[in-house]
């Protein structure tokens, strides 16, 4: 854990990675915690490390001002975010990369801060950590992603707000489902892991939920629709995760125009599958990005205040090189590199799995 002295009394905050409920929030709480408790000076960073590469930097000056309680409930940044140009790898128009770190490293030093708070997610940890390391910059982690994969933290911002949407989509789907005796499959965002498609699942009551974590085999998944057909229900809900593997072990994915390769379409593939061996109708709803907007859950608020809050103490006590995270229903900090890199997926053993199994919901195993 790094000491530091306060020079400037002047804290950057940014966001970074894809947007998502609650990070308003977090910059209120980390704002208003340093301006009322400490006396600092908070500047925010637009467009995360994109601004730092911009001359001049792109900035604007955080204040109890301009910085309301209407923050709590504002989707997505009001300093925006990147989720591409790594400042390490930076593409460039004729298609090589540079390492433009020294250049995000001197627009952080040009404004006169002493420490950098960052929000973001796996990736943007690996980014800013690396950044913070070699620029010798003061640096605190604020956990943010709608997947819930981030190491050492039990709960990341935005993840309860993207399953709150999630069981609304299903709490509509089903309805629609009976009144037409179809099998709805809905899609959810996740990446490389469950959690968003089991949380969502549980609360909504589907039948099959479908994720990365447990490789899934079709006939075990048709045989327990029509068993749900033969006790008299005649509609079904199928929940899964954009990250899930087919039989041949493959993921769905789509090369889009800007050159980025992107998760999207197993629902499709999977109602095809069930259709196929069971002949019941089927229908697909892909969630997409509706999951990352809208106004965060109350739940998301809280949590994003409490970390935000925190990390502005951890800066004005000198101890810097860090990760906020909420473990066991308590705020503590861990070191970056326990973070930076690391994913965190459903766990076989885990109390959502069990959960899951204990109310007859079928994970495809």
């Amino acid at each position: 854990m790094s000491q530091f002295k306060l020079k400037h009394n002047r804290i950057g905050v940014l966001t970074s990675g894809g947007d998502c409920a609650g990070l308003n929030a977090a910059i209120r709480a980390i704002t208003y915690r340093a301006i009322q408790e400490y006396g600092l000076s908070v500047v925010g960073i637009l467009a995360s490390t994109a601004g730092l590469l911009e001359r001049p930097v792109r900035y604007r000056d955080l204040t109890l001002e301009n910085v309301d309680s209407a923050y709590l409930r504002k989707g997505g940044t009001v300093l925006e975010t990147v989720n591409k140009g790594n400042p390490f790898e930076y593409p460039m128009p004729d298609g090589s990369l540079k390492d433009r770190s020294a250049e995000a490293i001197e627009g952080f030093q040009a404004l006169h801060l002493d420490a950098l708070i960052g929000i973001g997610g796996d990736g943007s940890a690996r980014i800013l950590a690396r950044l913070a390391k070699e620029g010798s910059i003061p640096f605190i982690g604020v956990p943010k992603t709608i997947d819930n994969d981030l190491a050492e933290t039990d709960f990341a911002i935005g993840y309860m707000s993207a399953v709150e949407v999630a069981v609304d989509a299903a709490d509509r789907l089903q309805p629609t489902a009976a009144s037409h005796r179809r099998t709805m499959v809905l899609e959810v965002m996740g990446r490389d892991v469950g959690w968003i498609a089991l949380a969502s699942g549980i609360a909504s009551g589907a039948d099959v939920v479908l994720v990365p974590e447990i490789p899934f085999n079709i006939d075990k998944v048709c045989a327990h629709l029509r068993a749900r057909h033969a006790r008299g229900q005649n509609h079904a809900l199928v929940v899964c995760s954009e990250g899930v593997r087919l039989a041949s072990g493959q993921t769905v994915s789509h090369a889009f125009a800007d050159g980025e390769i992107r998760l999207g379409g197993v629902g499709a593939a999977i109602a095809d599958l069930i259709a196929r061996n069971t002949g019941a109708e089927t229908r697909v709803t892909v969630l997409g990005h509706v999951q990352r907007g809208g106004a965060p859950c109350a739940f998301d608020r809280i949590l994003a205040t409490s970390l935000g809050s925190y990390a502005v103490d951890l800066v004005a006590q000198g101890k810097t090189d860090r990760y906020v995270v909420w473990k066991f229903g308590q705020l503590t900090s861990v070191p970056l590199d326990a973070v930076a890199g690391k994913t965190r997926g459903l766990r076989l053993d885990g109390q959502l799995v069990h959960t899951a199994r204990r109310v007859g919901i079928c994970l495809g195993d």
